[in-house]
């Protein structure tokens, strides 16, 4: 069973909430989750002939912008929230 893909039409009911001067990045690799610098949006045709939209990240060096945020990954359900192990009582010198 194949999952619906997003649209164009998705895509500007989910940016349509979001701040018009935020930088748009994308979110690649859900195993090693980095974050890239989008610089293109391209329109074609896939194999069937329907319109596809692709974004792309950009060609310099600092497209990949590194980690990302561990909240993020964590909101795409790529990983797992990760909870502080509990914390112990310190010992002192005498063992007490």
């Amino acid at each position: 069973m194949t999952t619906p893909e997003m649209t164009v039409g998705d895509l500007i009911d989910s940016l349509s909430g979001c701040d018009r001067s935020a930088p748009v990045r994308q979110a690649m690799n859900p195993f090693f989750p980095m974050a890239h610098r989008l610089a293109q949006v391209v329109q074609s045709v896939d194999e069937t002939g329907r319109p596809v939209v692709y974004l792309a990240e950009g060609r310099d060096p600092g497209a990949q912008l590194g980690h990302l945020p561990p909240e993020v990954a964590v909101a795409l359900t790529w990983h797992s929230p990760v909870q502080a192990p509990p914390r112990r009582e310190r010992r002192t010198v005498r063992g007490k």
